[in-house]
């Protein structure tokens, strides 16, 4: 069997593992949803609404979005380290034919996937309760790729968590403690005008800020640009190959 091969057979089998858990399935498409329902019915968010939400709705869709780009990937790489390593599963990957690097593609492949179905099921969601319409179909297939791109990204860096952590709920807190500050500090739901003057560049360090720097031009202004995904493709590379290198041997 080929590296295609294999890396086919690894994602066929860690997309049914992820099926059989109905809880993990559930709040990987209910979390996002339940973030949409507050900020787009719940708060209202608008230039009438005023402080936090005083933008147009349709500059909280990249934020949205960045919510499914994150959690799911950090968590659920991250957790599926720490299980495998607990059940000495890469026992069998270090004598088998199969690569470090390969399995973690197949895993971030399925991870991938699994985002992008939601940040779609999110987008209508988004469309059907705000004031929000579809982006062009150039539009569209550039947020595809920055969610994508952005869930392999993350991926990795969830299993780099999971292979330096060495319990699965240390795991779980770690991802937390990285996902939470992440997620309110990389131009998502706070504007960097909001921000003290001295903090603001340091949003420039976040790679989620280069996930939602193209979403929001494609969804405020209309523009794609695929060259602002540049710096979250690096990203990707290097913590793939970070991770590649510390999951776990035995």
């Amino acid at each position: 069997m080929g590296v295609g091969g294999r890396i086919t057979a690894e994602a066929q089998l860690a997309l049914r593992s992820f099926l059989r858990r109905r809880t993990a399935v559930f709040f990987t498409f209910a979390f996002p949803a339940i973030i949409v329902l507050i900020f787009g019915v719940l708060i209202q968010v608008g230039p009438a609404a005023g402080g936090l939400f005083s933008e147009p709705p349709s500059y909280y869709v990249a934020g949205y979005l960045a919510v499914v780009v994150l959690f799911t990937p950090l968590s659920r790489l991250g957790s599926t380290v720490a299980r495998h390593r607990d059940s000495n599963r890469f026992v069998l990957l270090a004598v088998g034919p199969m690569s470090r690097l390969e399995w973690l593609i197949a895993h971030t492949l399925v991870t991938a996937a699994i985002v992008l179905v939601a940040a779609a099921l999110l987008l209508v969601l988004v469309t059907g309760v705000t004031p929000v319409g579809l982006p062009s179909a150039a539009g569209a297939g550039l947020v595809a790729l920055a969610v994508a791109i952005g869930a392999v990204a993350f991926g990795a860096l969830g299993a780099l968590i999971g292979s330096l952590t060495r319990s699965t709920d240390g795991v779980i807190a770690a991802a937390n403690a990285l996902a939470l500050p992440l997620l309110f500090l990389s131009e998502t739901f706070i504007p960097p005008a909001l921000l003290p003057a001295w903090f603001a560049p340091a949003m420039a360090l976040s790679p989620l800020t280069y996930v939602v720097r193209p979403i929001r031009l494609v969804t405020v202004e209309g523009v794609v640009d695929p060259l602002g995904l540049v710096p979250i493709a690096a990203v990707m590379l290097l913590a793939l190959f970070a991770a590649a290198r510390v999951l776990p041997r035995l």
